[in-house]
């Protein structure tokens, strides 16, 4: 249906757009990761590490360094798994919801920053998409 030149395009645009809403999580002392981390366990609930992982796309390594980072800044605490005692569950404190809150706010505050400056008929093109790009992005993720 879409050649591949325009399906490459598309492509970059949402990652160039999620790099630029990841690097809002800086001004709060969190790199993309580590936020991207929090939101994910301060939006499911509590989450074992291997699910953690997969949701989150991250090798166990690394995984485990951003989890050790958000658990030493107390924005996270481990639990132990009520179902398997040999694993933990990681949960988010009220210091972390609270911080994902205000990095949820630098981002919405950026996208209407930036909406406010495209002319009127881009950024009406923009939010009339969105239920079009929601649906792309359940698709992508059921493949997975």
């Amino acid at each position: 249906m879409t050649d591949t030149e325009t399906l490459s395009k598309l492509r970059g645009v949402i990652s160039k757009l999620a790099r630029e809403l990841n690097a809002t999580a800086t001004d709060e002392g969190l790199t993309p990761t580590q936020a991207s981390v929090l939101g994910l366990i301060t939006f499911r609930g509590p989450l074992g590490l291997t699910e953690l992982a997969q949701l989150e796309g991250l090798n166990p390594t690394m995984l485990s360094r951003v989890v050790g980072r958000l658990t030493e800044l107390e924005l996270i605490q481990r639990d132990p798994n009520p179902d398997d005692l040999r694993a933990v569950r990681v949960e988010a404190t009220d210091a972390g919801r609270q911080l994902h809150e205000r990095v949820k706010l630098l981002r919405t505050e950026a996208l209407g920053a930036c909406l406010d400056q495209l002319p009127d008929a881009s950024a009406r093109t923009i939010i009339d998409a969105l239920p079009a790009l929601d649906e792309l992005a359940q698709m992508l993720r059921t493949r997975r």
